[in-house]
C-alpha cells in the first residue's frame, strides 16, 4: 500500500469520525435540555402582589438559598401558571412564596409565623422549612406539578 493510498484512508477515516462525533453531541445536547416545567400554584390571595418561584437544581443551592431559576407571576387570580423552559433533566425542588405588599421577602409576625402565603414542591412544610429529599422531584421530559399555597 502505498503512503498516499495509507493518507487518503486515514482522512476519509477521520472525517467520518469526526461526522459521528458530532451527531453524538447533537443528539445527546438536545436530549439534556429538553423539558418545560410547568407550575400550576392555588390558593393565592387575590389580586395582592407576585408570587415569587425559586427553583433549585440541587441539594447545595437549595440549602445555601441559591436559586438555579426563578421567576414570578403576578397574583391576579387565586391560580396562577408559570413555566419553566428548556430544563436539563435532573432533580429540582421549589420554595415559592406570595409577596402581598411587593417588598421582595417574605413577611413574618410577631411569633415567626409567615403573614403570607408560601409553598414548597410536594406540598410539603406547612410547619417548616422541609429538606431537600422531601421537597424534591424529578424532571426527565415535560412535567407539570401543581403547589398550594399554605
Amino acid at each position: 500500500m502505498t503512503f498516499q493510498k495509507l493518507l487518503s484512508y486515514s482522512a476519509s477515516s477521520l472525517f467520518m469520525a469526526a461526522i459521528g462525533s458530532l451527531s453524538m453531541i447533537t443528539l445527546l445536547s438536545q436530549h439534556a435540555v429538553a423539558a418545560d416545567l410547568t407550575v400550576n400554584i392555588s390558593d393565592i390571595e387575590q389580586g395582592k402582589g407576585y408570587v415569587l418561584v425559586a427553583l433549585y437544581a440541587d441539594q447545595e443551592s437549595y440549602t445555601s438559598g441559591k436559586a438555579s431559576f426563578s421567576s414570578r407571576v403576578k397574583a391576579e387570580h387565586d391560580q396562577e401558571t408559570l413555566v419553566f423552559e428548556n430544563l436539563p433533566d435532573g432533580e429540582y425542588a421549589i420554595k415559592l412564596y406570595q409577596d402581598e405588599n411587593d417588598n421582595n421577602k417574605l413577611d413574618f409576625n410577631i411569633l415567626g409565623i409567615p403573614k403570607e402565603g408560601y409553598g414548597f414542591s410536594n406540598n410539603v412544610g406547612m410547619f417548616g422549612a422541609p429538606d431537600y429529599v422531601d421537597a424534591k422531584f424529578t424532571i426527565k421530559e415535560n412535567t407539570a406539578i401543581k403547589i398550594e399555597l399554605f
